[in-house]
């Protein structure tokens, strides 16, 4: 039995079932490569799912996670420590509209303080009645109750129903169904600039300024979910400042600490003064471990952004180039989905990973690819040569 098939068999025996798991066990990185437990290198282009934007290891971050790591690890949230002040003033320096943070360890814990605020906020104000969460059909917001039920998918619903009350969905993209929607009760629209694990669908263009005038002709907030698409992913620091909007209230994680638990609210001043001392918390929010590597992270996300450009455009050349079995790509940055015809998404990624090749499939349809922000060139070139072998070996559909 192999290390990897050692590992494996271990974890089966131990691990509850609710991962679909490649038969992989990975135990080093560095960059854009990892390296299995019998040593087998792999270029590695999905990242921990857009988490590690600066890929792995870090020189910077590793060093600055064994600093802090001397100084202070966590202290309650009873005190402030200086390490998570700066982080929020990075960010709300670095935003169009936010003023204040509320610091989690995940998307959906980020998620889910946001809806809770957007119903707070109106309770607030003398209008308990507002409490409809408008959402989009093939949205993921998260697992938790409240953001598993705002999630458009119902094959994540089913089980744990009943789900929470006062949550509606409609097409994403679809101005006049979402201008009916907002009526009288809704408390906020909550939207992904990109549905990621939708099948990487881009916002169609001026539907999310659109989505924030009828919100606010509404009385109702304008969310948006950026834990997939933003630190850098899409080219831009968040994927909203495409569109030049300001939303009133932002979700963060994933690539927030390049993979070490990170997630944040932003708020504009208005509704984040309505978090008030005990209505929302986290233990663990805003470590100082945490908040010391996303500092690090957001100051080398930023000096990359030309250079994921490059790399972005590389790629969705080269792909497209492919032709025959390869579709079209779709997304922005370094948030891609490729588009398959005449062979399954799972298929390719098992013969992508068997040369050595991490993607990630969607569907039957759709190979994603979320790349660290600083692969390079010759990586770029490696992995289209690395997935064009698969494609063209993964079996055809009857």
């Amino acid at each position: 039995m192999s290390a990897n098939e050692s590992i494996v068999a271990r974890a089966q025996r131990v691990f509850t079932p609710n991962y679909r798991q490649a038969p992989l066990a990975l135990v080093r990185g560095e960059g854009s490569r990892v390296w299995d437990a019998d040593g087998k290198e792999y270029l590695d282009l999905i990242c921990g799912i857009a988490v590690n934007a600066l890929g792995h290891c870090h020189p910077a971050l590793v060093r600055t996670l064994e600093e802090q790591a001397r100084q202070l690890w966590h202290v309650s949230n009873l005190y402030y420590n200086p390490k998570a002040v700066e982080l929020a003033e990075a960010l709300v320096e670095g935003s169009l509209f936010a003023r204040r943070v509320f610091f989690c360890n995940s998307g959906a814990e980020a998620n889910e303080a946001m809806l809770k605020l957007a119903r707070k906020y109106h309770a607030d104000r003398g209008h308990p009645e507002r409490n409809e969460i408008v959402a989009c059909v093939n949205s993921f917001h998260g697992r938790t109750l409240f953001t598993v039920t705002a999630t458009g998918q119902e094959k994540y619903h089913h089980g744990f129903e009943p789900l929470v009350p006062g949550v509606r969905h409609v097409p994403f993209g679809d101005l006049a169904a979402l201008e009916k929607a907002l009526g009288p009760r809704a408390a906020a629209f909550v939207v992904e600039p990109i549905q990621a694990e939708g099948g990487v669908l881009p916002a169609p263009p001026g539907y999310l300024r659109a989505a924030r005038e009828m919100a606010h002709r509404a009385g109702a907030l304008l969310c948006l979910d950026e834990v997939q698409t933003g630190m850098g992913r899409t080219g831009k620091l968040w994927a909203h400042e495409w569109d030049g909007l300001s939303p009133d209230l932002m979700s963060s994680a994933k690539a927030l600490a390049n993979g070490f638990p990170m997630g944040a609210l932003l708020a504009s001043e208005d509704v984040g003064a309505h978090l008030t001392p005990g209505s929302h918390a986290s233990t663990f929010g805003g470590s100082a471990l945490a908040c010391a590597v996303a500092l690090a992270s957001l100051r080398e996300i930023r000096a990359l952004l030309p250079h994921a450009g490059r790399i972005s455009a590389r790629l969705v050349e080269r792909i497209s180039a492919l032709g025959g079995r390869v579709a079209g790509v779709r997304g922005k940055g370094m948030l891609l989905g490729i588009l398959l015809r005449g062979v399954k998404a799972g298929d390719v990624v098992d013969e992508a990973r068997g040369r050595g090749l991490l993607a990630n499939a969607i569907g039957d349809e759709v190979v994603r690819l979320a790349p660290a922000l600083n692969l390079t060139e010759a990586d770029a070139d490696e992995a289209v040569r690395r997935l064009s072998a698969a494609i063209a070996a993964a079996p055809a559909i009857p």
